[in-house]
């Protein structure tokens, strides 16, 4: 087979490695290289790194519209293109050119969480279970029917980083099984997706960070879990205002005030909430790095053993 690869953040790697697992990848297109880093310097996407090591054709179109784009795709003459975080809608015009059409590989369960961060979302809405979908793409955003589809349970400890990763080796598996199917002879049956139950995962928003101590303790900790590492969720704490990288929700009827200090010590520092209370465990002070509750509390001495 001739496979065209679209991809361009870490997520999209290990997928594309099993599709050019029997060196079938004729190009790989992604995002053009982006300032990046204290230098603001042009860098490279993950995917573009990686296939460049392997010796790879890279394409960086700004769009993939317009005789030209359109041009240099037919003339790979694809069997299939498969697209993974790509970045870019593909218009009509793109999805007829591969022989078999273009496969999506969406970080969950399909139609729950369509869109552009299904992974924190998940998280951030208590959700117990996720997966990968393995979508033949139709011109909808994430509309298309599904080919394949592996679960995966969210641990109470999960992070939007630990999900990640998880689901981008999950992602790679279910596409290295259609793919094999495909080879065999064999075509995926599409499974449409059902009306009901259709969320979306809209992009992260540093604003959306910010905790309020009015809601309940569940979903601040659940919050906390989502975006970690990004965009990393934040809050006023006993006159500071931190970043918060761990806490957990605790069941607590305290009768105080959202944002007082139950109790600072090293098992963390107890936060009333509208209900229950934050543990915050993990912080990070302006213009420092993540650090311990217990090492926090030794730079605040006017916090240590405080509480209403």
């Amino acid at each position: 087979m001739k496979i065209v690869f679209a991809g361009t953040p870490d997520f999209a790697v290990p997928s594309l490695l099993a599709a050019d697992a029997r060196n079938e990848v004729v190009a790989v297109y992604t995002q053009p290289d982006r300032p990046a880093g204290r230098g603001r310097a042009l860098t490279a996407s993950p995917v573009k790194q990686v296939a460049l090591e392997r010796g790879l054709v890279v394409h960086q179109p700004e769009k993939l519209k317009g005789a030209a784009a359109l041009d240099t795709l037919r003339a790979l003459e694809p069997d299939l293109m498969v697209v993974v975080a790509y970045g870019l809608l593909l218009p009509q015009a793109v999805l007829d050119i591969p022989r078999y059409g273009c496969w999506n590989v969406h970080a969950s369960l399909l139609p729950r969480w369509r869109g552009a961060a299904p992974i924190q979302r998940a998280i951030q809405a208590g959700d117990t279970e996720t997966g990968v979908c393995l979508m033949q793409m139709e011109k909808g955003l994430d509309t298309g029917p599904v080919l394949l589809r592996q679960t995966t349970p969210i641990a109470p400890e999960d992070t939007g980083g630990s999900l990640h990763d998880r689901l981008a080796t999950l992602g790679a598996q279910v596409l290295a099984d259609g793919l094999g199917l495909l080879r065999a002879g064999m075509r995926l049956g599409p499974n449409p997706q059902p009306e009901h139950g259709v969320t979306y995962a809209h992009k992260l928003d540093k604003a959306e960070a910010r905790l309020d101590w009015s809601q309940p303790a569940r979903v601040l900790a659940d919050t906390v879990r989502a975006f970690n590492p990004w965009p990393v969720a934040e809050a006023e704490v006993a006159s500071e205002r931190l970043r918060i990288h761990a806490a957990t929700a605790l069941a607590l009827d305290h009768g105080h005030a959202p944002g007082s200090v139950l109790f600072a010590g090293r098992q963390g520092i107890d936060i009333a909430c509208g209900e229950g209370a934050l543990r915050v465990t993990r912080v990070q002070r302006a213009g420092g790095r993540a650090i311990d509750v217990a090492d926090y509390l030794n730079a605040r001495s006017d916090l240590r053993g405080a509480g209403v």
